[in-house]
């Protein structure tokens, strides 16, 4: 007998395209087994056991923990993808590092903050986390998701997120620096009465390939008042001082 969590374990390996085959090496649970779970009801109830999404009720509200939803859109937008998995059920996926352990832990607690009956789970890969949760309504909550990778769409947002983000700034502007920003420290040499010396100074970076995500990006960091430069076309910098001490108030490095 196999315990939920191996269950889970396997079907969150199963949902990502993996073969039988390699699951059951990995798992050592035997290919039978695996392929019985995804044919029987009880492994979904886990799944699709969860309170009525806030977006398809009869009228239509944001989700309870806004500023949650608001850290997670910016992950979403940054490293997350929304997948069909079958009998109406999506997954939603957003990859963390290993090396940011306190990054994996806020990402699951907003998840669970926005769909709090559904279950989280955490799929190690080479290098990185995948956190998981299994609902139908993810399209509801994030109707960015389509097919194709998001900087061959438009991104855009819908109304009600927008009147979240002016809400929650900060948790947006986090989510996306913590799925692809970074702070990172530069450093420069000066004259100074003849002799050169070497100054060290922190800046912000936020890399993305699509040129809506950065437009959201900036338009949020004017809304809080830092000031940014477009390194180029897909790499906004924050390196005024000023600005930098807003971020490390609000945001801070990856830990």
């Amino acid at each position: 007998m196999y315990d939920i969590g191996m269950r889970k374990r396997a079907l969150v390996l199963v949902g990502q395209g993996r073969s039988l085959n390699s699951v059951s090496k990995e798992t050592g649970i035997s290919r039978a087994a695996i392929r019985s779970w995804q044919t029987r009801v009880e492994p979904l109830d886990w799944m699709n056991r969860a309170a009525p999404c806030p977006r398809c009720c009869d009228v239509p509200r944001k989700p309870e923990d806004s500023a949650a939803y608001s850290y997670l859109l910016g992950l979403y937008l940054g490293d997350g993808c929304i997948s069909f998995q079958r009998r109406g059920v999506h997954s939603l996926r957003i990859a963390c590092a290993d090396a940011w352990p306190g990054l994996i832990e806020a990402c699951a607690s907003a998840i669970q903050s926005v769909r709090p009956d559904n279950q989280v789970c955490r799929v190690q890969s080479e290098g990185c986390q995948y956190v998981t949760c299994w609902s139908k309504h993810w399209p509801c909550l994030f109707p960015q998701h389509g097919p194709g990778k998001k900087h061959e769409r438009v991104i855009a947002l819908e109304l009600w997120q927008q009147e979240i983000v002016d809400a929650h700034p900060w948790e947006f502007i986090r989510g996306l620096i913590h799925s692809d920003g970074c702070r990172i420290t530069n450093w420069t040499t000066r004259i100074v009465a003849g002799e050169r010396k070497r100054y060290e100074y922190p800046r912000y970076f936020f890399t993305n390939l699509s040129g809506d995500i950065i437009q959201l990006f900036t338009d949020t960091l004017d809304r809080v008042s830092v000031e940014w430069k477009a390194a180029n076309h897909r790499n906004i910098s924050v390196a005024r001082k000023a600005s930098v001490a807003l971020m490390d108030t609000h945001v801070g490095p990856k830990y």
